[in-house]
């Protein structure tokens, strides 16, 4: 009785622990993520020291990609040059046929060939093919539980369990990721290819955050307008998924034509936005920066209005870097009622104008001072660079936690006699 009961006990256990993984497995979206977790769960439910998922290649008659988990530091640098498994020996019979296999002893089995130089010792195996839709996507291979004992048919049945739900996961995951790419190349439709604003020169980057939120309200415009001034526009709308990136796409459409058909200030402009999308829309709170470069006595006047937007970086040819600091104006979509500042600034030839998101700066264990005072950094050391190579730099170097996805906008004014 008491060993019916301990027996009992342990099927339980060992149910929950399926339970448990299923589950882990489930919550990844992230497809390396998903399948490390499948090995290093299948692992735990049979208390192996070693686990590797094999990915078979195209033609399903060998490893594309081997992920190996157990493996402590030295162990790897032991094998450090030796090249990754392409699917020979048993695996390579795992591959050839796809069923369950147990090995008590793996250099006794006869389609073994050994390990390389370097590779640790292992004895026991146990080996299940991983199917998605019906084909093989890959194999599962489990050695050297810590008993010392060989696996047996209770292992093989829960490891058979986890690779069903692994096929599962790994099929969500291959839809997320192509949802994920689709939305993308979405937003990235929405944002404009950049007009010919001669002679200043014009560049931009957009990078969308990362896993899980992907997506965002990140935009940025610039225009060549009638009175031959030029506008550069950037905006954030709040949220991260596609109903922002819809809304961003309304703002950025109804500002531009804002933009273009008026010639009233920066102030005028967003006001009249803010108005307008109170009318006829339910979009979320918009922060955004709008600037025209005008003419000015052989030089230009940087004529700018924020709304709960990070300061515009002014860049001179010297190699300084100095922020815009001046009243933001409050995010569109917050009180109607408030008045919107306009501010000036001189701009001298050859001066680099940055207009960036949040998403640039922000870090949870940072202050904004902090992530601004990097920011200025990095464009002083990149100061002497092409406008294009200028803002790649901002984007390779931020100093946020890229949670958010992320903009910037820049403009060089033309040099004397450029």
């Amino acid at each position: 009785m008491t060993e019916k009961l301990g027996e009992l006990t342990r099927a339980q256990a060992r149910l929950q622990g399926l339970l448990d993984a299923v589950l882990a497995i489930s919550r990844e979206m992230e497809l390396p993520a998903v399948l490390r977790r499948i090995v290093s769960t299948a692992m735990d439910l049979v208390d192996a020291r070693y686990g590797a998922l094999g990915v078979l290649d195209r033609d399903g008659e060998g490893l594309a990609e081997f992920i190996p988990i157990g493996l402590s530091e030295q162990q790897v640098a032991d094998l450090a040059g030796v090249e990754l498994p392409h699917g020979r020996g048993l695996l390579g019979h795992l591959i050839q046929h796809p069923e369950p296999l147990r090995v008590a002893d793996i250099h006794a089995h006869p389609e073994s060939v050994g390990f390389p130089p370097g590779h640790p010792p292992m004895l026991t195996l146990l080996g299940m093919a991983v199917t998605v839709r019906g084909q093989v996507y890959g194999n599962l291979y489990l050695t050297d539980k810590r008993d010392g004992w060989p696996f047996d048919a209770n292992d093989e049945a829960v490891v058979a369990a986890l690779a069903g739900a692994a096929g599962v996961a790994i099929e969500n995951a291959r839809l997320y990721e192509q949802v994920r790419a689709s939305a993308e190349q979405f937003q990235r439709l929405l944002l404009p290819q950049l007009p010919d604003l001669h002679p200043f020169s014009v560049a931009a980057v957009y990078r969308p955050a990362t896993p899980p939120h992907h997506l965002g309200g990140d935009w940025y415009d610039a225009l060549l307008l009638p009175d031959g001034v030029r506008a550069m526009i950037i905006g954030d709308v709040i949220g991260h998924d596609l109903a922002a990136a819809a809304a961003m796409a309304q703002v950025r459409n109804m500002l531009r034509a804002l933009v273009y058909d008026r010639g009233t200030p920066p102030s005028a402009v967003l006001a009249q936005l803010d108005h307008t999308l109170h009318a006829i829309t339910e979009n979320p709170v918009t922060t955004a920066c709008l600037a025209r470069i005008e003419p000015a006595d052989r030089a230009w006047t940087l004529h700018w209005s924020t709304a709960g937007h990070p300061p515009p970086l002014l860049l001179t040819t010297d190699g300084h870097a100095r922020y815009l600091h001046a009243d933001p104006g409050l995010p569109l979509g917050v009180d109607l009622d408030q008045p919107r500042p306009d501010h000036t600034h001189p701009l001298p030839a050859g001066a680099t104008v940055i207009l960036f998101t949040d998403g640039l700066v922000e870090h949870p264990h940072h202050t904004l001072d902090e992530g601004l005072h990097a920011l200025a950094a990095t464009a002083t050391a990149h100061a002497d660079q092409p406008l294009d190579h200028l803002c790649q730099a901002l984007a390779d170097h931020h100093p946020s936690d890229g949670r958010d996805d992320l903009a910037i906008l820049a403009l060089r004014t033309p040099t004397l006699g450029g």
